[in-house]
């Protein structure tokens, strides 16, 4: 049974890109942003594509999404913005939430900034553990920066792993999978209590995978500031459409909002590699 993945605040594609590399068929991505829409329209032709989360039905999904990712918006709780919180129109965990009640996928995988962890002294945070675990779902968050992975920046963000063992095993009846991958009592092991140790496992992407990922010298050239920008840097607003055009601004934004896919690639190797612990 081919594992399957779909995703939710898709941006520009870098969960769906992990997924792609590690062979995982992607079934659906949702952005509302148009030009996240033709990035993974293009590069994505074979998802189903939908756009705004608060206005979609995804029960057609139910039982056959291996795992969902989603990294719900962040500006409510950024250190960058006015962290109104859930007071905030574009605090959306409710809504990812809701779809996971409907697609019951077995894995979810959530990511959010750094900001999620004080913003009211961790109170989304928690709420997004909670919410979770009443639906019956193992759940270990954990802070990983994009520098762990070799890129030249920090960009520490939170990431929510959470496992269903009965989502798991509906699925297999539901799709007649004649594999047993029954699993022992305890689980996947993912309590937010206990030990993070299986995000350890690198499972068959570890470092020359990486190290060939990067190919040498993959970051050469990588800009370490932002380009020159009007209102920032003294560049008159009638230049803006020359300076930066219309399609490397939403570039610079969309980057902005995206998670490293290597990252991701981590992330779902890591699930890979249980899965198969657990088929043998």
């Amino acid at each position: 049974m081919q594992l399957t993945h779909g995703s939710l605040f898709s941006g520009i594609g870098g969960f769906d890109l992990a997924a792609d590399f590690l062979g995982i068929q992607n079934k659906f991505h949702c952005e509302i942003n148009p030009f996240g829409q033709k990035i993974l329209k293009y590069y994505f032709p074979e998802s189903e594509s939908f756009s705004d989360i608060t206005k979609t039905n995804f029960s057609k999904y139910a039982n056959t999404i291996d795992i969902l990712s989603g990294g719900f918006p962040c500006q409510p709780y950024s250190l960058n913005g006015k962290r109104k919180g859930k007071n905030d129109e574009r605090h959306l965990w409710p809504a990812m939430l809701g779809t996971i009640r409907q697609v019951e996928p077995v894995f979810v995988v959530g990511e959010n900034v750094f900001g999620l962890l004080n913003w009211s002294n961790g109170l989304v945070f928690e709420e997004v553990c909670v919410d979770l675990e009443n639906i019956g779902y193992e759940v270990l968050p954990v802070l990983l920066p994009a520098c762990g992975v070799g890129a030249p920046h920090r960009r520490d963000r939170i990431f929510f792993i959470a496992y269903n063992e009965g989502f798991r095993k509906k699925r297999i009846v539901e799709q007649n999978d004649s594999i047993d991958i029954d699993t022992n009592a305890d689980g996947f092991g993912l309590s937010r209590r206990s030990q993070p140790g299986n995000l350890e496992k690198e499972g068959k992407v570890g470092k020359e995978f990486f190290e060939g990922l990067r190919g040498g010298d993959f970051w050469e050239g990588f800009p370490t500031e932002s380009v020159v920008r009007s209102g920032n840097d003294g560049v008159p607003e009638k230049l803006d459409g020359i300076a930066v055009s219309k399609w490397q601004f939403e570039s610079i934004k969309s980057f902005g909002n995206a998670i490293v896919p290597q990252i991701g690639i981590r992330l779902f190797d890591t699930i890979i590699h249980f899965l198969n612990q657990q088929q043998q």
